[in-house]
């Protein structure tokens, strides 16, 4: 009787949580068009406003701040990519729990989650800030620039609890199936911060830039913290459901921080990458710079898919159907491989138009330096592909510690590139450095996801 009145009270709640999507019954396909959709549109969003950060301070400012602002790229991903990925961990026993109807936990996921990821963003902002420069120049970041690069990645250091509360809200939504409402807000944001690009970069340089990317985060993160608490006010959450939980702390940070660390260990890579460029010169940093910002664009569609896929393997998985996680799995990798082919091919044909916009007065150099790169990155995006895919299901079935090894895949090839292709063979092995990464990493995910499927089978026959 008690079961029966729990199932009652869950299709209650399903109802009432209009926004959300309940992946685990439908055609895959279907519910992967519809929830990856509006992610990829705020993808989009949030890479056009990292574009505009480098198209303004690019044209107004000049090469050498363009310079500057690129060269702290590996570092920003190295700090904030660990911050992101713990937000998407913490989700993932939300969209379990949610594939499971399992209300009650559900809500202690989400306080607990909230209580460490506040932890998580205090330690992690002063503890950064403190070596902020120290770091820059361990990574050998040219002194024309040192200064400017030191002003812009401090400001967007001391941003990182507006990037937890961001990260963390817009998760905790897509795990209960609503991939819109993040994107609406995120739009906001992207416009909020063109504004204030426009308004800060020339009064305040590079700080100017820094600064409009934290405040339109944190406003985003505001508003969307807002509508959760007013929309889904049936998931009642109560004063006891915000007691502290060390088994729901042990869960949640067992997939958030392997997530976390997948993203920075993959940096660490970048990092090693990034100091030999910047031994390269400004004329390099500033090319790379600009060919990292429009292939960053054109990967939209890939972290889309994944973070599709995330949502997809933890709600199927809760549910305990294996073979929807199958069937989703190779209908998106088709969607991947398809729309690899389509990027390459705009990549060669037009990847010098694109390069145009990021600097008043190119250079023919600069322009050939950024179109040998996009076109080189597009052409291994089906590598790519398959890591996000493959990884972020992987991640969503509860097995985020792969995510770490295939980090650490990456950034041993990120190291081959920057410690020894790229001192003996230059420029050439810049460009193919993203994709020997991405194939190491297809070499460990590929078995990994077929060793968790049969693992998974084995446990649910028991």
């Amino acid at each position: 009787m008690e079961e029966t009145k729990n199932r009652f009270s869950w299709a209650g709640i399903l109802k009432s949580l209009n926004g959300t999507k309940d992946m685990t019954d439908g055609k895959p396909l279907k519910l992967i068009l519809g929830f990856g959709l509006p992610l990829l549109f705020g993808l989009i969003f949030q890479q056009m406003y990292n574009m505009v950060d480098s198209i303004i301070v690019g044209k107004k400012l000049g090469v050498d701040a363009l310079a500057a602002v690129g060269s702290t790229g590996s570092i920003n991903f190295m700090i904030l990519g660990f911050c992101i990925g713990v937000c998407n961990g913490f989700a993932i026993p939300v969209a379990q729990t949610f594939g499971a109807k399992d209300f009650s936990n559900l809500k202690k996921y989400i306080t607990n989650g909230a209580m460490a990821a506040a932890a998580f963003a205090v330690v992690i902002t002063v503890v950064v800030g403190m070596f902020t420069r120290q770091i820059l120049i361990a990574m050998d970041t040219p002194e024309a620039i040192l200064d400017q690069a030191y002003s812009y990645i401090f400001i967007i250091f001391m941003g990182i609890p507006a990037a937890f509360l961001y990260n963390l809200v817009s998760g905790i939504l897509r795990s209960l199936g609503d991939s819109v409402t993040p994107v609406v807000f995120l739009v906001f944001s992207s416009v909020l911060n063109v504004i204030l690009d426009l308004l800060l970069v020339s009064p305040l340089g590079v700080r100017g830039a820094g600064l409009a990317t934290v405040i339109s985060q944190a406003v985003s993160g505001m508003i969307c913290l807002i509508y959760m608490t007013k929309k889904y006010q049936s998931l009642a959450i109560q004063r006891e459901d915000w007691r502290f939980s060390g088994s729901h702390i042990v869960k949640l940070c067992s997939m958030g921080v392997p997530m976390g660390l997948q993203y920075s260990i993959t940096a660490i890579g970048s990092v090693i990458l990034q100091a030999a460029v910047n031994s390269m010169g400004e004329v390099i940093v500033a090319s790379v710079t600009a060919g990292s910002r429009i292939s960053m664009l054109a990967c939209c569609p890939f972290d889309a898919m994944g973070s599709t896929m995330a949502t997809f393997g933890g709600q199927n998985v809760g549910a305990g159907k294996l073979d929807r996680i199958d069937k989703g799995l190779k209908d998106c990798i088709k969607l991947g491989i398809a729309y690899a082919v389509i990027a390459f091919l705009f990549m060669v044909v037009l990847g010098k138009k694109v390069a145009l916009l990021f600097l008043d007065s190119p250079s023919d150099e600069i322009i050939t330096y950024i179109y040998y790169f996009v076109v080189a990155n597009s052409a291994a995006y089906i590598l790519l592909a398959l890591v996000n895919i493959v990884r972020f299901m992987i991640q969503g079935l509860g097995f985020s510690t792969f995510a770490i090894l295939a980090g650490v895949a990456e950034m041993f090839a990120r190291a081959i590139a920057g410690f020894i292709l790229v001192p003996h063979f230059g420029y050439l092995c810049v460009i193919l450095a993203n994709p020997l990464a991405w194939l190491f990493a297809d070499c460990f995910l590929i078995p990994a996801y077929l060793h968790v499927i049969k693992k998974l089978r084995m446990q649910m026959n028991r």
